[in-house]
């Protein structure tokens, strides 16, 4: 267990990815068989869920069972909240978010997918490409998740057939042809008999390619973030007053993109003023580059007026400064959007307040059609709205930059957040 070593494991590399797919399709098992098969789950886990199943007179454990904490969501075989895993094997460490299925949680869907690097979309071998399919293809493709893993679940019951498969990889490409999806791999599994999914399958000698955890340990992530444009939204200003660092003031915050060294020369937004970088701490120590997502400290050569919501960035190379921009937003809230309707608006480190100025057009999810008749936005409700605000936001578009292309819309009268938007 060398491997596991405590700064090994410190130094390993995140995978974020997400479930999606239709109810019945699978979701929790596929999980469930991922931690089984990969020996993340403690014995008595498994015995309370092996008890579980034979009270239920399956024949088999239900492996479904580890996911799904809800007492409703055992009761009922759905998913309705948004459930988080987090395991690791020697080669990296992993956070599932398993999202629910029904249009009645796409919000919940939308919350989970926000940081993901990948999404794993389940899809029935016999039932093929769903209308649920379409919603979370488009949902992926809306915020821009990297990688795309289209799992297509219980080939046991179309006897692990290749004709089956290459029927389904044929309908999911012709719709990701109409969609932003820049890498798709496609994996035949059954969850429940663990086909593919840790262990290669002796049922299907056809298929060539890797298993999904062999897929999930080895996709390419490391160039998923922005490592051209430069953003560092200040979170948090540093003077600690204290004898030894009397003159220290430093300003601390997650790099958003971009890759910062001692010696560069920034800007810092809104007042423009330019400054040249003097040292970089994380932890205490000064390091010789930072990068997106570190959390680090930044000083700089000379005095400069900053506070949190200000940004720094390289001085030949800045966002987009504006009180008045579009975004795709996902409506959270039971409460409807009202044209002229004001709410709080986060962006990055920076608060505001905004208004709603125009409803463009609202998105049927499951047909990908825009309609500018309808105008009533509610909750899971997909809509491109115009939003002016009360001090600019320093933004790129969201398919450029996921971190300072994003906005939440809260209100301000109960502080609940009903709006997660994507600048367009």
């Amino acid at each position: 267990m060398s491997d596991f070593s405590k700064e090994g494991y410190m130094n390993m590399e995140l995978l974020r990815f997400t479930t999606a797919g239709s109810v019945d399709d699978g979701k929790s098992t596929l999980i469930g068989r991922l931690l089984y098969d990969s020996k993340q789950i403690f014995e008595d886990q498994l015995e309370a869920i092996e008890q579980r199943s034979q009270q239920r007179g399956f024949e088999h454990v239900d492996l479904s069972l580890l996911v799904d904490g809800l007492k409703a969501e055992r009761e009922q075989g759905i998913t309705i909240d948004v459930a988080y895993r987090y395991f690791a094997t020697p080669k990296r460490k992993f956070i599932i978010a398993d999202t629910p299925g029904h249009i009645q949680y796409t919000r919940n869907m939308v919350t989970g997918a926000s940081t993901a690097n990948a999404a794993l979309i389940l899809v029935d071998a016999r039932k093929g490409v769903l209308e649920q399919t379409i919603r979370h293809s488009f949902i992926a493709s809306l915020l821009q998740i990297p990688h795309l893993i289209i799992c297509i679940n219980k080939m046991d019951l179309v006897d692990y057939t290749e004709k089956a498969f290459d029927k389904v990889v044929d309908q999911f490409k012709h719709l990701s042809s109409k969609l932003d999806i820049k890498d798709v791999h496609f994996l035949p599994i059954s969850a429940l008999k663990g086909d593919n999914v840790v262990d290669k399958s002796a049922n299907m000698p056809w298929y060539q390619g890797p298993t999904l955890m062999y897929l999930l340990e080895h996709l390419h992530i490391s160039s998923d973030e922005n490592h051209i444009d430069c953003r560092f939204p200040v979170q948090y200003v540093i003077r600690p007053q204290q004898t030894e660092h009397h003159d220290y003031r430093g300003y601390a915050g997650r790099i958003s993109s971009g890759i910062f060294k001692p010696g560069d020369k920034i800007k810092v937004l809104p007042n423009g003023e330019s400054a040249v970088i003097k040292s970089i701490d994380l932890f205490g120590d000064q390091i010789e580059e930072a990068y997106a997502p570190m959390s680090v400290t930044i000083t700089l050569d000379r005095d400069v007026d900053i506070s949190r919501g200000d940004m720094i960035v390289r001085e030949n190379n800045v966002p987009n400064a504006s009180q008045e921009f579009d975004v795709m937003v996902c409506w959270l809230n039971q409460s409807k959007i009202n044209v002229g309707g004001k709410y709080a608006i986060r962006h990055t480190t920076r608060d505001a307040r905004c208004i709603i100025k125009d409803i463009r057009y609202k998105v049927d999810i499951n047909t990908l059609h825009r309609n500018e008749e309808d105008k009533e936005i509610g909750m899971n409700d997909i809509a491109r709205l115009t939003v002016k605000t009360t001090a600019p936001l320093f933004f790129d578009s969201y398919r450029k930059n996921r971190h300072t292309g994003s906005i939440i819309l809260i209100d301000e009268a109960t502080n609940e957040t009903v709006g997660a938007g994507m600048i367009v």
